[in-house]
């Protein structure tokens, strides 16, 4: 037993400690944080832009077009694979930023594509969550910005949105932790971040599970401290409607 816990703690010292490499770990962590900050509010935008578009009334030809496109976009997005969509921008779509670096940084090209990617994916994801917000919504909100004055735009910008913004939190915050444990198929067009690590450090020393051990308990660290904070925000939010 003994030799055991001796062969996984020098397994565990080859992949981490030896040659810093436990600096490659934290390198693709933030590379991984970083996909999924930029893919959140690229995500949060084209949302609200797509949302606005959806709840509109249908009144001239040019919002009946766009309806369409916003439907056309939300169908495509939500029923093919995430895979898929990567693979297609990285060698069809956006070629011209796969080798774009973060700020100049090494190892980065490839992140603001990638965080482009991710976002026009939870674009379509974060379109439904609004809509749910602004469902929860009173219509009277609308109707007394409207009775006020204020165009739809305005009465949407200014009252509906910020309390369907409210409302959609704790869901727009789930999809963020969704979208961190998704950039993890970043590496199959070699972005740098925790997965692409592994490959590089099991190249490198012939160690394959320890490896995965490691990036699955870095995760696991994350994603249970993002819901962390997601639960505090639950819980404000409720004592702030008490």
């Amino acid at each position: 037993m003994g030799e055991f816990f001796t062969n996984i703690w020098n397994d565990f010292d080859k992949v981490f400690f030896q040659y810093d490499y436990y600096k490659m770990y934290l390198k693709g962590l933030f590379f991984t944080i970083v996909i999924a900050l930029i893919a959140c509010v690229i995500g949060i935008v084209i949302g609200i832009i797509i949302t606005a578009i959806r709840v509109a009334k249908k009144e001239n030809w040019v919002i009946k077009i766009l309806d369409a496109i916003a439907r056309f976009y939300v169908t495509i997005i939500r029923g093919t694979p995430i895979v898929l969509q990567l693979f297609i921008g990285y060698f069809i779509i956006f070629k011209f930023l796969r080798t774009g670096d973060l700020f100049g940084m090494k190892d980065s090209a490839g992140v603001p594509f990638a965080g482009l990617v991710f976002g026009i994916n939870s674009g379509a994801y974060m379109a439904e969550i609004l809509r749910g917000g602004i469902s929860a919504v009173d219509v009277g909100q609308m109707e007394a910005g409207r009775s006020l004055g204020l165009s739809w735009m305005k009465t949407f910008i200014k009252i509906v949105l910020p309390q369907a913004l409210k409302n959609a939190v704790p869901s727009m915050f789930n999809e963020f932790i969704t979208l961190v444990k998704e950039t993890s198929v970043a590496g199959y067009v070699g972005i740098v971040d925790l997965m692409k690590i592994r490959t590089f450090i099991t190249t490198q020393n012939a160690v394959l599970y320890m490896p995965l051990l490691i990036i699955a308990v870095i995760y696991l660290i994350v994603i249970l401290g993002l819901q962390f904070i997601q639960k505090r925000l639950e819980k404000k939010f409720a004592r702030s409607e008490r």
